[in-house]
């Protein structure tokens, strides 16, 4: 039975509580970050160009960008972004990779290649495999999009530098656990994967090292 989906306080709660039961030694990390939440955002066009947008940026230089994008007509639907010039799209700040990566969404969503709803119900692999087949979104962005749009409960996204130095200090590892190393560590607290990644953001947040999440 798949878990529950991660799309509200009383399930961050459950499955912080089953994820703590399943592996103790998460219960003095979780007393060291302290409370977190889970930061949704919209679902669709309009989330995956959110996270897009936001990679590479500060949390107040993301929303700032983000502000005058949403405010250019159309901006929010993929319809709506194809007929944006890049020069309008450029203007408010997006770089020209940042511009063709939504517009290469907005053509797989017009195109029926990519269906957002439909990527809800796929195990966690293949969602992101489809995500990763539109030009220019990696494993990163396609992994935070199903954590923040669409509330997949078992996702940890090995590729992003906070968890991996947060996992290692609070693991008491000798050095930062990459890619397949943190996958295997992360496979112990499955289905619960996206919240341990919440957990692990506050965390390394509490350590005063960042704010945590990162959108």
């Amino acid at each position: 039975m798949a878990a529950e989906k991660l799309d509200s306080a009383d399930a961050l709660a459950a499955h912080l509580s089953a994820l703590l039961q399943r592996d103790r030694r998460l219960v003095a990390v979780a007393q060291r970050a302290g409370a977190f939440e889970i930061r949704k955002t919209d679902p669709g066009f309009s989330g995956l160009a959110r996270l897009v947008c936001g990679q590479q940026f500060s949390v107040q230089s993301a929303a700032a960008i983000w502000g005058r994008f949403a405010a250019l007509p159309g901006a929010l639907t993929p319809e709506g972004y194809l007929g944006l010039t890049e020069a309008e799209v450029r203007g408010v700040g997006f770089s020209l990779g940042k511009y063709r990566t939504v517009r290469a969404v907005a053509e797989a969503v017009v195109a029926k290649r990519l269906d957002f709803a439909a990527l809800e119900d796929l195990p966690a692999a293949d969602a992101v495999a489809a995500l990763c087949s539109i030009s220019g979104v990696g494993p990163w962005t396609a992994e935070l999009y199903l954590m923040f749009c669409a509330g997949h409960p078992d996702i940890f996204p090995v590729g992003d530098l906070a968890l991996q130095k947060a996992v290692a200090h609070a693991l008491g590892l000798d050095e930062r656990p990459l890619g397949a190393a943190l996958a295997e560590i992360a496979a112990v607290w499955s289905p619960h994967r996206a919240t341990a990644a919440l957990l692990f953001w506050r965390y390394y947040a509490a350590l005063g090292l960042s704010k945590g999440v990162p959108v």
